[in-house]
């Protein structure tokens, strides 16, 4: 009956939005299930709405309806119940267990009640729960305590921890997002010996293959086609192996067809991916449509590669804004910035370039086209062409922050300025 409320909005409160957001990073997806909400005030209306658009109840269909549990009774005496029925009730203790009896006449066997009360009462609450309701909590609530009570119930308590996904993309062509993405996942399962799913969502352009010197004869073409047999096993024999815990889901890099997806094309996928490895790096390509915007929505971490020009700028701006939309309970992007210091070419400054953005860059990596372009052409990652190398130590630490092993540094302590005037001396 402890509940995670707050007395305050949590949608102003920044502090709350903070402590919101920290407890929610544990939660599994919710599966496919519905849920119908019928409250008595706007106090719990708006944390059930606003937790039906969070990205761990993105399966989930839900519908909130004013009235409360009379309105209720009316309404299933016609229809059938969802999966779970939320409902909210000022009643005393007596007369609420009376309104629930009536309310179970007109409910399905299979239906699941959880309930919102007024009275912090422990007797109520053991005798709901002996007479069956799920869980009973008392306002006012919280958009983290929603998902997290939906979750207890419908999430097995023993079912395996799943993989957390991480989505790069670039904020415009040609930035090396999916360098980035590929070497932090070589570093993740070769430094930290944990498992990594790398999926090259580029069909007809990816490079996956190349830079880990693979030709698979299958690959994620394979997966979203076909996406009725996906399962753990189906993976398995889908995947290349690249490392000793390092595994490929290739994109063929053919033209022989279209690539037009639905939004949900690759979610079934992502979901399997991360029931096989602790790590799931997703190397979006740049583009934007209906399944890209979907796999960032739904991603636990997003990584936005952006170059020091004016058109990654304005790229990274709109990117980090939409997605502060589409994740409101989810920190910002990240964002490294990458090719600093181009020969002759124009540069907004990092300061500059970061500023309009309100996200403190990760990681700044120096234009160094010998190291990249050795790499690439040998098929390595940059780890194994120059180890000593900054931008390898820069790597390792961006993989350390995307982990939970460390925390990104203030500008001013991390040595980048003494970075950009090596640059600069260059």
């Amino acid at each position: 009956m402890n509940s995670l409320a707050y007395e305050h909005d949590e949608s102003t409160d920044p502090v709350l939005r903070q402590e919101s957001m920290g407890a929610l990073q544990s939660l599994r997806p919710i599966p496919r299930i519905s849920i119908q909400a019928f409250c008595e005030t706007d106090g719990v209306a708006k944390p059930i709405e606003r937790a039906g658009e969070d990205r761990r109840m993105a399966k989930t269909h839900l519908k909130v309806h004013m009235g409360g549990i009379e309105a209720a009774t009316e309404f299933y005496q016609t229809a059938p119940t969802p999966n779970l029925m939320i409902i909210e009730s000022s009643a005393a203790p007596r007369a609420l267990l009376d309104r629930l009896a009536r309310l179970s006449q007109v409910c399905d066997p299979g239906s699941k009640v959880m309930v919102i009360g007024h009275s912090n009462d422990v007797w109520l609450y053991r005798e709901l729960i002996r007479r069956g309701i799920s869980e009973y909590i008392v306002a006012p609530v919280s958009l983290a305590d929603i998902i997290a009570i939906v979750s207890s119930i419908f999430v097995a308590p023993e079912a395996e921890p799943i993989g957390r996904s991480l989505a790069f993309i670039g904020a415009k062509g040609g930035v090396g997002s999916s360098t980035i993405a590929h070497n932090i996942a070589w570093t993740i399962s070769t430094q930290f010996e944990n498992d990594v799913v790398i999926a090259d969502m580029d069909l007809p352009y990816g490079t996956a293959n190349i830079n880990f010197d693979q030709d698979p004869a299958q690959g994620i073409a394979d997966a979203v086609f076909s996406p009725e047999r996906i399962d753990e096993v189906y993976l398995d024999r889908l995947l290349a192996q690249c490392a000793d815990h390092l595994s490929l889901l290739a994109a063929p890099s053919m033209l022989d067809r279209t690539f037009d997806f639905n939004e949900d094309a690759f979610a079934n996928l992502i979901d399997v991916a991360q029931r096989s490895a602790p790590h799931v790096v997703l190397d979006v390509p740049h583009g934007w449509n209906s399944w890209t915007r979907t796999t960032l929505a739904r991603a636990d971490e997003v990584v936005i590669v952006a170059a020091p020009e004016l058109a990654n700028l304005r790229n990274a701006k709109n990117l980090i804004d939409t997605l502060k939309a589409l994740r409101p309970n989810d920190a910002p992007p990240r964002l490294i910035l990458n090719q600093i210091g181009v020969p002759k070419r124009p540069e907004i400054s990092p300061g500059d370039f970061v500023e309009p953005l309100g996200v403190e860059p990760i990681a700044l990596i120096g234009f160094e086209p010998q190291l990249f372009g050795n790499a690439a052409n040998n098929g390595r990652m940059l780890s194994e062409t120059e180890p000593s190398h900054a931008i390898v130590q820069a790597i390792t630490e961006i993989a350390h922050i995307l982990t939970g092993r460390g925390e990104v540094k203030s500008r001013k302590k991390s040595g980048l300025t003494s970075l950009l005037d090596r640059l600069r001396r260059k």
